[in-house]
């Protein structure tokens, strides 16, 4: 196999006022190209691509209109939002404001390998949650903006855990039966993740995330791990993360004032999480930009 690029796109990061920032490109990536970028509004059609893209929307909201005439769907989609086109498949889309995005193309090869072999339709998606899907897309940006050579085994484990979930969270009835759901609804879900963005900054009880869908605090804790594979604790935690990564990256607020906002206890508190989870610390990673 050989090494995925720009060709992949079909001309989608060719786009006016697509500024890209990196990509996967030259790192020898076979079965995923991935790109980060600040894309500007735009409104395109382009033919089918012999790859499936997945897109990350780091920003928002952001008002997305995907396909014509009575086809047409529009989504106001909030960071965290995913857009799946499958492979093969025309697209018409429009970009209603400016947004900052990861783009992960994969491989049919990908997706079959995940499935044992069989092969694999996806679902179009818009503004869809998954915050499996959405971590594993963080890690492969962070491993390809900090790329080591000796990172190849760990990005290939990730696209092929990237695959995985598309196969089984998006795989359309074509594909082999799935079994039930045992987490949280969507809609459940969707409640969640909004009152942690909304309460960032202060502490949250579990006991207020399980009132917020009806559910007891051990039935939410339970079918949130379900959900997301990870304590609704430690997903917090990689939320506050992620904020202040975000402001210690773009802004020049004081890192202290940067834990208080993001709901670390203290400045230390921030340093020994952001240590343990990104070996690095708030003052290199201003410094890094």
């Amino acid at each position: 196999m050989t090494e995925l690029g720009l060709s992949q796109t079909v001309g989608i990061l060719r786009q006016p006022g697509v500024r890209p920032r990196f990509s996967s490109a030259g790192l020898g990536w076979e079965r995923l190209f991935l790109s980060a970028q600040e894309e500007q509004p735009y409104h395109a059609e382009f033919g089918p691509a012999p790859t499936h893209l997945l897109i990350l929307h780091l920003s928002g909201p952001v008002t997305v209109r995907r396909g014509r005439g009575r086809g047409t769907r529009s989504e106001k989609i909030p960071a965290g939002g995913l857009f799946l086109q499958p492979a093969g498949r025309t697209l018409s889309v429009e970009l209603g404001g400016r947004l900052d995005t990861v783009h992960a193309y994969l491989t049919d090869e990908a997706l079959r390998e995940a499935n044992d072999g069989r092969p694999v339709e996806l679902s179009e998606e818009l503004g869809v949650t998954d915050p499996l899907a959405e971590q594993l897309l963080l890690a492969l940006e962070s491993t390809a903006r900090r790329w080591e050579p000796s990172a190849r085994t760990y990005a290939d484990h990730l696209t092929g855990m990237l695959a995985a979930q598309l196969v089984q969270r998006h795989g359309t009835a074509a594909n082999a039966p799935r079994p039930a759901p045992s987490g949280l609804s969507d809609r459940q879900l969707t409640a969640v993740l909004e009152l942690m963005e909304e309460r960032l900054a202060e502490p949250l009880p579990i006991a207020d995330l399980a009132a917020a869908v009806s559910l007891s605090c051990s039935q939410f804790t339970r079918q949130f791990r379900a959900s997301t594979g990870e304590s609704p604790h430690q997903y917090l935690l990689s939320l506050r993360l992620k904020q202040a990564t975000r402001l210690l990256r773009t802004g020049t607020t004081p890192i202290g004032e940067v834990a208080a906002e993001c709901g670390f206890s203290h400045q230390e508190h921030l340093t020994r999480v952001m240590r343990a989870r990104l070996g690095t610390t708030p003052a290199a990673l201003r410094r890094a930009g």
